[in-house]
C-alpha cells in the first residue's frame, strides 16, 4: 500500500532512558534502569501514525553502525524504511528521569555529520513519493554540515508538487524556512513558545502576545500554526480563527514525545476529510494526552485517542 504521510528525520538519536531515583548534580548515582530507543522527532511521529494505522514511509539518514534499532522499530510498526545509510553511528541523546521531582534532564550529544550529497539523496527519495496533498513532516534539528536552509530545500520541493509540509524545527532552520527565500512556506508550523520567541525576536510573555506572532505567520501564508505551551495547553491559528486546546487532566511521568505526538495527530487530521480548527485541535491534543499516558514516547492507543478527543476543553478566542 502506498504510505499516506512521510516524515524525514535529518538528526535522529538513540534515546538512552536511565531512570534515577534522584538526580543530585556532583554525585554519583545507580541507575534503577536505563532502555534504548529509536529516536528522533520524525521518527516518534512515523511510530504513532503508525500506531493510528496510517501508511507512513520514514525518511532520513542514519549511521549504518548501530541502524539495527531503527530497523527492528520500522519492521515491528509496519513503518516503510527509506533512510539512507551513511558510514559512522547515529547519536545517542541520554535522558535522567529524576523519579522523586518528576523531572526529565536532556543531554543530546554530537550527531553524524552530513554532506550536501546526502541531503540531496534524501530529496531523491522524497520525489519519489511526493503527490498533492501527502503531509510531509520535517522534524527535529539539522545535523552539522547541512546548511541552516535544508528544511527549506525539501520543504520548498515538496510545496512544489502540492503536498503539505508540516514543519517542527528551531532556531535557524527554522527561521529559513519561514522566510520564504526558497519560495515556499510550510503549510503548517508547530513551535512552542520559546522557538516562537527566538523567531520573533522578542518574548512573547502572554497568549495575546502568542497568538498575534502565530496570526502573522498565518497571513505571510502559513495555513495552521499550533503553538504548544505546556500546561496551558497549544494554541491553533488558522484563518477561520483561533483557540486554546486544553487536555481535560493533566498527565503524569516524562513529557518526552509529547510534542510529536501532537505533530503526529495534526497530520492525521488533515487525512481526515473536512476536518475544521476545532477537530484538528481535539484529534492532536488527544495524540499526546495518549502518548504521555503510554509512557513511551513511540506509542498511543487509537481507542484512546478516540475515545479522550471529545474531552478536550476547547476555548475559542474569536
Amino acid at each position: 500500500m502506498s504510505s499516506r504521510a512521510v516524515t524525514i528525520t535529518l538528526n535522529p538519536a538513540i534515546d538512552q532512558t536511565v531512570r534515577l531515583a534522584g538526580l543530585r548534580p556532583g554525585h554519583v548515582h545507580r541507575a534503577r534502569s536505563s532502555h534504548d530507543d529509536a529516536g528522533g522527532k520524525g521518527i516518534n511521529v512515523a511510530a504513532c501514525l503508525a500506531d493510528w494505522g496510517v501508511p507512513t514511509t520514514a525518511l532520513g539518514v542514519v549511521g549504518d553502525g548501530n541502524d539495527g534499532l531503527f530497523s527492528a522499530l520500522f519492521a515491528e510498526r509496519g513503518i516503510e524504511d527509506g533512510c539512507l545509510r551513511v558510514p559512522g553511528h547515529t547519536r545517542t541523546n541520554i535522558k535522567l528521569v529524576d523519579e522523586a521531582a518528576g523531572e526529565t534532564t536532556d543531554i543530546n550529544l554530537p550527531g553524524l555529520s552530513l554532506r550536501e550529497a546526502d541531503l540531496d539523496a534524501v530529496s531523491g527519495r522524497l520525489a519519489a513519493l511526493l503527490r498533492p496533498g501527502l503531509p510531509v513532516v520535517l522534524s527535529g534539528s539539522l545535523p552539522s554540515g547541512l546548511p541552516a536552509d535544508a528544511w527549506a530545500r525539501l520543504q520548498a520541493q515538496a510545496g512544489a508538487a502540492g503536498a503539505r509540509v508540516l514543519l517542527d524545527t528551531s532556531g535557524d532552520a527554522l527561521a529559513a524556512a519561514l522566510s520564504g527565500a526558497q519560495g515556499a512556506l510550510p503549510y503548517a508550523v508547530k513551535p512552542n513558545r520559546h522557538e516562537l520567541e527566538a523567531w520573533a525576536g522578542t518574548p512573547l510573555l502572554d497568549r495575546s502576545a502568542l497568538r498575534a506572532a502565530g496570526r502573522a505567520l498565518v497571513e505571510r501564508g502559513v495555513a495552521l500554526v499550533a503553538i504548544s505551551m505546556g500546561a496551558d495547553g497549544a494554541l491553533f491559528i488558522d484563518r477561520s480563527g483561533a483557540l486554546v486546546a486544553r487536555p481535560p487532566r493533566l498527565a503524569q511521568g516524562s513529557t518526552v514525545g509529547a510534542g510529536d505526538a501532537m505533530v503526529a495527530g495534526i497530520a492525521a487530521a488533515l487525512l481526515e476529510p473536512s476536518i475544521d480548527l476545532d477537530g484538528c485541535a481535539r484529534l492532536a491534543t488527544a495524540f499526546s494526552m495518549s502518548r504521555l499516558q503510554s509512557g513511551d514516547a513511540r506509542r498511543l492507543d487509537p481507542a484512546q485517542v478516540r475515545g479522550w478527543a471529545g474531552d478536550v476543553l476547547i476555548e475559542r478566542l474569536d
